[in-house]
């Protein structure tokens, strides 16, 4: 099974950027679908964003379209989420996740993912 460990979290002001990272080990996860997900305090778990194993498509929440660009380097075993613009809506934890290629990775549904990391915690305050 594959180890995902999230990294780039941090307290950032509103309109700020910060750069998440997924780290795989254990396995490469180049076949695999990943997801970023994201929880926050007395809310449910949400798909943020999604990419497919080749990265040539990806899928985001209406919520984050326009602002947070998903990416993948194979080579590095790593997926990246990109967040620009951020809101103080945008505080959570987030999560990476990986699931097997066969995945329909727009449905971005949490149960389907079965390897998941720690999370890293995203704070949007002033």
């Amino acid at each position: 099974q594959v180890q995902l460990v999230e990294s780039g979290g941090g307290l950032v002001r509103p309109g700020g950027s910060l750069r998440l990272s997924c780290a795989a080990s254990g396995r490469t996860f180049s076949t695999d679908v990943v997801g970023w997900f994201r929880q926050a305090p007395g809310k449910e778990r949400e798909c943020v964003s999604s990419i497919n194993w080749t990265g040539g498509r990806t899928y985001y929440a209406d919520s984050v379209k326009g602002r947070f660009t998903i990416s993948r380097d194979n080579a590095k075993n790593t997926v990246y989420l990109q967040m620009n613009s951020l809101k103080p809506e945008d505080t959570a934890v987030y999560y990476c996740a990986a699931g097997p290629r066969t995945l329909v990775y727009s449905n971005c549904v949490g149960a389907d993912f079965g390897s998941w990391g720690q999370g890293t915690q995203v704070t949007v305050a002033s």
